[in-house]
This record gives structure tokens, sequence and C-alpha cells, in this order.
């Protein structure tokens, strides 16, 4: 009998364990399903509005379409097209200008905005929040309330300087002036870049301020040696941030100048939503989208091969 019930114990225990693991995988199965059923109605949006598009952006771009005929399709005429566009090369000009002059300017705004409220106190978490205010404001309210400052007329930006004796210039209406003005106004949003540099700022070690403290390093000395080091990271991150923003500008230009005056602020984006939905020429404007598509990851790219010259990352050392 002890021979008997060893032998039934030992075949009857496979048969109790596979469906015990059947169960589990059951469960899991379930679990996973219901995690897919909750996330459906985003991968659905995500596959129909992103995914959808940017795949048929590309043989709209090989084809000529008004969105009322049928497509013509044209191989890579449109492409062929913009290259000896005029317009083109000055959506380009203007916008790398952009970039070019407002990019240092705003992360070093940031950066010193970040060192002047980095203390806990009352007044300094008072002034991150004003300076904060402007980047989570709508840019469309930003726009107006800019293009009012800016009017040479009865701006209140001629208007203080009238006070010094300075005749202030047309700003927005000057083919000169249009360009810088857009600058100065993207100046007051640093308010976002400004918090995560203030974040990078406290995760600084305080040994390291102080071991340069004793070894007699005066506080510029402090700030190059070792602050910058430390924040190189963070200073890439929003390096990669500011260049994607600035290739992509467009509501300053269609609520303030509608690209003028005579095209000084004629955006690449503006040239592309001016070709795709006032003049309906669909397919090179998808071609104008992946021109900028291919620069943008071209340069993003570029930035991570140079980075590792100058971005320092602690863990790495």
């Amino acid at each position: 009998m002890g021979v008997s019930e060893t032998t039934v114990s030992k075949v009857s225990q496979p048969s109790v364990a596979v469906p015990k693991r059947l169960r589990i995988k059951r469960r899991r199965l379930l679990a996973n399903l219901e995690g897919y059923l909750f996330a459906a109605p985003w991968l659905l949006g995500f596959f129909i509005f992103t995914v959808g598009p940017f795949f048929s952006s590309i043989w709209y771009s090989l084809n000529q379409w008004d969105m009322v005929t049928s497509m013509k399709f044209v191989g890579f005429q449109n492409y062929v097209r913009l290259l000896q566009n005029d317009i083109f090369w000055k959506s380009v000009q203007v916008t790398a200008t952009y970039a070019v002059m407002s990019l240092p300017a705003a992360l070093t705004l940031a950066m010193i905005l970040a060192l002047l409220v980095n203390k806990q106190n009352p007044i300094m978490m008072f002034f991150r929040g004003v300076f904060f205010v402007p980047a989570v404001t709508s840019g469309v309210a930003v726009a107006v309330l800019w293009r009012w400052l800016f009017n040479p007329e009865f701006g209140l930006i001629n208007y203080m300087l009238s006070w010094f004796g300075i005749q202030g210039p047309m700003w927005l209406a000057s083919e000169h002036w249009a360009l810088p003005a857009m600058t100065i106004m993207v100046l007051w949003s640093v308010g976002a870049t400004m918090l995560i540099y203030l974040a990078g700022l406290q995760s600084v070690p305080q040994h390291l301020y102080e071991a340069a403290e004793i070894d007699g390093a005066s506080g510029f000395q402090s700030f190059w040696r070792v602050t910058l080091p430390m924040m190189s990271p963070t200073i890439f991150y929003t390096l990669i941030l500011g260049v994607l923003g600035a290739f992509q500008a467009f509501t300053q230009a269609y609520v303030m100048t509608r690209g003028g005056p005579n095209f000084a602020t004629y955006f690449y984006v503006y040239n592309l939503y001016e070709e795709a939905f006032v003049k309906f020429r669909m397919g090179y404007a998808s071609a104008l989208a992946w021109v900028l598509f291919m620069a943008v990851l071209i340069m993003t790219l570029i930035q991570f091969k140079v980075a590792g010259r100058w971005v320092y990352y602690e863990a790495g050392e």
C-alpha cells in the first residue's frame, strides 16, 4: 500500500500543477487584455491621427493634390520645385536667423534667472512663479499682447523709450526690426527653461562647491568649473528642445505679421501652412514637411554626436 500510495501521489502531482500554471497564464493574459482595452482609445487616436498621417504624407509628397481633384503622381517633382523656389529659401533663411538670434539669448537669460532665484526664501519663490507664468500663457494671447506693446504709435515700449528721448522703431512694421521684435518676445517666455535649470542647479552636489572654495576658487570660477559641467546634460536637453521649437515657430508670424513685412518673418512652418491651407497644394506642403523633418533630424543627430565633447555625465566618469 505504501508503494502504491507513493506511486499515485507522484503521478497525481503533475495533474494538479498543470492547471495551476494555466490559471496563472490566463490571469496574466486577462490582465494584459484589460490594460490594452484601457489604452485602446489612446492607441486608436495615435495610429489614426499620428502614425497614419505621418506615413500618408510620404505618399502625398510624391503627388500633386489639392484635396478636391484626384491625385496625380509626380514623383520627386515637388522636392525639385521647392529647392528652386525663392520663397522656400527665404523661409529657411528667416527661420535659421531667428533660431540663431533667439536660442542663445533665451538659454542664457534662463540660466541667469535660475541663478538669481536659486535661494530658498519666500521672495525667491514668488519670483519663480512670476517668471514662470508667461510660459503657461496661450501663445495666441501672448502674440496679441506683444503686438500691442510693439505698436509704433501707441505701444508701451515706444512710449517708455520716449521718456529717454529715444525715437522707437517701427518694430513689426519694419522689415529690419520685425524679427528682432519676435526674439524679444521669446525672452519673455523663458520661465519653463528657467525651472529646468533651477532643478539642475539644486541637484549639483554641494561638496563640489565646498571643495572649490577650499581650493580658493572665486564665484565665477566655481560657476565655470563646477556649475556648468554639472549642468551640461540639462543644457544639452534644453538646447535640443530649443532647436525644435525655433524651427517650428509659427504662432507669432500668423497672429502678428502674417509673414511680413516683405517676408521678414516668413517662417518655414508659416510657409508650409500657406501652401497647405491657403493654396491647397498638399503635395508640395507634404514635401516641405518632410524636408523640415529630415533637417531637424540631421541637426539633432549632429548635436548628439558633438555632445560627447562637452556634456559631462557624472556616472560615466
